[in-house]
């Protein structure tokens, strides 16, 4: 099948196309009506000798004010975890992230058919003398000048470090300049009440809420769109910043093959479901950068912990202040490697424990924010789940194993038959970040059909390293890499021949057993968190798979 293109998939499918005539539809509205407004009012007769350009500012402008309101409900994360597991047939709260994006995106295009529009205005206004004013002065003397242009800046920096290129980069350049988004909002309100639109020569601002005369000054009211999302956002923050506050300690530091720290955190007030992630600020690091990590342990662990590679500026200072340099990385990578090429399984799985007495420095202070919303809460209502995980995108995945262990060990799987897990590693020692984890999950299983891991290493094997896994694994119960009794397989997984076969097997009653209604129709859900194109793959194959009998449902981590 050939790969769905970029206009079928983002416009005609039936969600998308849906939300499409919707998002738009209210745009092209909310145009509309203030181009009309601005036409048919009697009292605004002068402005109107403009006709175009002015229409246009107009329309444009209240779809700004409109836009300016909903960029900010997708970020009200407390929100979207209360009506996720209610509302989530009727509103994609998953697509938080992509339904921000698709606002910046039309307020990109408007900003620029509205600034054009005013440009024109201003000039002829000046030519014109419509107004004893001169462009230059609009530009820069009055409220809706200068509150346009200092949105226009903000704009330009907060797009510019929001490609993902610099994001992924340099975060600390994405998050500071996101900051400036408070000081966009102020500008918008006071943009929006700036009285450019009026019956009167002179602006009639007055000392009271909304700041502006209604006897003079026309606009649509347009603060709304904008106060309403303003207040909730900043009583999130407020929330999230007491919450933050709570008693909070950073009990253990483990390092793992490939520079991988496990951070484990003690704070009581903290509680979450499996597959959610939090926020996490260290002020020895940074005071004001909050970065997002999904939660590794399980719910009944007595602690919380992420695991964090060090990849970045601010993961690499971390690791600095933690004692977790590039020295003792090295020294377990190649532990870790030396063990997979001599055969040998000393070093796969092991760790070190930071000692914070050694450096005569105690373990930094942290602070955690959230738990937030996933979209794999409801894995355990399928009969079936299938976790997918590449690289460290295994992470929402070592949360739920853990969780269905400990709901084997009380006999409480709900409607869960069968679990596959895969993991898709592209070298050795990232095998070692979560093995022990495996291993005891494997260890506690009654029933092998129950769970079965797959584990895929997509790196090119040597030779020689292959032929030494070859040695080692013959007649023994366990992978000479990951010391499972699951085998790991080379190369990247025939995902159409997976997901066919067990379609198969489900319809044939070899997968599980049934015995009450074999007839009955089976939910899969699959779950993947990894990268966007491994992710497109995966759903094609969901789709290719699915029958009348057998459903495949489609999930990914969005970050």
């Amino acid at each position: 099948m050939a790969e769905e293109s970029w206009f079928r998939r983002e416009l005609l499918t039936a969600r998308r196309l849906i939300f499409n005539v919707i998002f738009y539809g209210l745009h092209f509205f909310f145009f509309g009506y203030g181009w009309y407004t601005q036409y048919a009012n009697p009292r605004l007769a002068v402005l109107n000798t403009l006709k175009w350009p002015i229409w246009i500012s107009r329309g444009s402008g209240l779809v700004l004010a409109f836009d300016g309101g909903l960029i900010l409900i997708p970020m009200l994360r407390n929100i979207l975890c209360l009506v996720r597991p209610k509302l989530s047939w009727l509103f994609p709260a998953d697509e938080n992230v992509w339904f921000h994006r698709q606002v910046a995106y039309s307020m990109a295009f408007w900003s620029m058919v509205h600034t054009t529009a005013l440009y024109i205005n201003f000039i002829n206004v000046e030519r014109r003398q419509i107004r004893k004013v001169t462009a230059q002065d609009l530009h820069y003397k009055q409220a809706g000048g200068i509150t346009g242009h200092f949105m226009l800046l903000t704009m330009l920096i907060m797009y510019t470090t929001s490609h993902h290129i610099i994001r992924r980069q340099c975060f600390e350049a994405f998050c500071y300049a996101h900051h400036l988004g408070f000081f966009f909002m102020i500008a918008l309100y006071a943009h929006a009440n700036g009285c450019f639109v009026r019956d009167s020569v002179n602006p009639d601002y007055i000392r009271t809420f909304p700041f502006y005369s209604t006897e003079h000054c026309l606009g649509y009211f347009s603060w709304r769109f904008i106060t309403w999302p303003g207040i909730l956002y900043f009583g999130e923050r407020v929330w999230g910043e007491i919450r933050a506050r709570r008693d909070t300690r950073l009990s253990r530091v483990l390092i793992h093959p490939s520079g991988a720290m496990e951070l484990q955190i003690i704070k009581p007030s903290f509680k979450y479901v499996p597959g959610q992630w939090l926020f996490i600020q260290i002020p020895d690091v940074s005071r004001y950068q909050w970065h997002p990590f999904t939660i590794t342990s399980a719910p009944e662990d007595p602690y919380v912990s992420v695991h964090i590679r060090q990849v970045g500026d601010w993961t690499q200072a971390l690791g600095e202040r933690l004692g977790a340099g590039p020295s003792i990385v090295a020294a377990l990578t190649s532990a870790a490697m030396r063990g997979s090429e001599m055969g040998d399984t000393i070093g796969r799985g092991d760790f070190v424990e930071i000692d914070p007495t050694l450096g005569n420095r105690e373990l930094p202070v942290v602070r955690i924010d959230g738990p937030y919303g996933s979209p794999f809460g409801d894995f355990s209502n399928h009969e079936v789940a299938v976790l997918i995980g590449a690289g460290i995108g295994v992470t929402p995945f070592a949360s739920i194993l853990k969780h269905i262990w400990y709901k084997q060990k009380n006999g409480d799987i709900g409607s869960l038959r069968r679990v596959e897990f895969f993991w898709l590693c592209k070298d050795v020692p990232s095998f070692g970040w979560f093995q022990s984890l495996l291993q005891e999950v494997e260890a506690a299983q009654t029933d092998p059909n129950f769970l079965r891991i797959n584990i895929y290493l997509t790196q090119n094997v040597g030779e020689d390293m292959l032929w030494n896994i070859v040695i080692n694994s013959t007649g023994s119960a366990y992978d000479p890499l990951t010391l499972l009794r699951s085998h790991t397989m080379f190369g990247r997984p025939n995902w159409k021949s997976i997901f066919n076969e067990m379609r198969e097997a489900i319809v044939n009653g070899t997968y599980f057993s049934r015995p009450e209604s074999p007839q009955l129709k089976t939910t899969v859900g699959t779950y993947f968190c990894g990268p966007g194109a491994l992710a497109k793959v995966i759903k094609r194959a969901t789709k290719e798979a699915t029958t009348d009998t057998v459903q495949f449902t489609f999930t990914t981590e969005h970050f």
